[in-house]
């Protein structure tokens, strides 16, 4: 029986089966096998077509044993559970972003305790200036998800704190072309926090704010598909997101 799904996998990425063959290192005819036979490689190669093509590989093979090492490499990916975003150590922001040498996102509504640190914002420049690509994702504060969350908290000024967000950063803005700032207008469950394969993820629970939510500290490992689902989370976000105008400083 064909595997389709691989196949799928691969038309979804672009690449041909000897794009594969090249980046794992296999005969062309074995990853043909794989797609047309339905034969399941051995699990090295599972686990690197999986990264390669950014799903899990559970997705692509229904064996029984990389579904239990899937598991097992997700459990391992989790370095700490914190029970709320407040209890967090006040230094692993910066700590975790200052490790940062290629990739450096912030996918939030406002994260405006970010937006107010001056640390932050030299943080960011120096990140910038060093090649990194740094991102930072705010909420569309005319939306209508940003609206509902200000509800599901219990208030509604979720969009006047997205624009206060903006006017902190209003001088990077300006100043650094290099550091991307967009706006989406996505119903977002989870404020994700990237830095290279180091990751804290801020799930959203209805009815309370983001920092009262708990936050799960993850870093990437091959095989592993929980740090790779959230990132990819972020790619998905970014590119239906829009340009600041001066509209979204005032709503004016």
């Amino acid at each position: 029986m064909s595997n389709e799904r691989l196949r799928s996998a691969l038309l979804a990425q672009g690449m041909s089966v000897q794009d594969l063959a090249d980046a794992i290192e296999v005969n062309p005819k074995t990853v043909e096998r794989w797609i047309t036979q339905g034969k399941v490689p051995y699990r090295r190669h599972q686990y690197a077509t999986a990264a390669l093509l950014k799903v899990d590989v559970t997705l692509i093979w229904d064996d029984a044993r990389s579904a239990d090492s899937a598991t097992d490499l997700s459990k391992a990916e989790i370095i700490a559970v914190y029970p709320h975003r407040h209890v967090v150590p006040p230094g692993l922001w910066r700590e975790m972003y200052a490790r940062a040498q290629t990739h450096l996102d912030v996918l939030v509504y406002s994260g405006f305790f970010l937006s107010e640190d001056p640390q932050f914002h030299d943080l960011l420049k120096g990140k910038a200036d060093g090649g990194s690509r740094v991102r930072i994702l705010l909420g569309d504060p005319d939306c209508p998800a940003v609206r509902q969350r200000g509800i599901d908290e219990g208030h509604q000024v979720m969009d006047g704190k997205i624009r206060n967000a903006l006017v902190n950063y209003r001088p990077l803005l300006v100043s650094r072309p290099d550091i991307g700032f967009r706006l989406h207008a996505t119903t977002l469950y989870n404020s994700i926090y990237r830095s290279d394969d180091e990751m804290l993820v801020n799930p959203h629970v209805y009815g309370i704010g983001a920092y009262m939510a708990p936050v799960y500290h993850l870093r990437r490992l091959p095989g592993g598909g929980l740090f790779n689902t959230y990132a990819n989370s972020i790619e998905h976000t970014w590119e239906g997101a829009r340009q600041v105008t001066d509209h979204d400083f005032t709503g004016a």
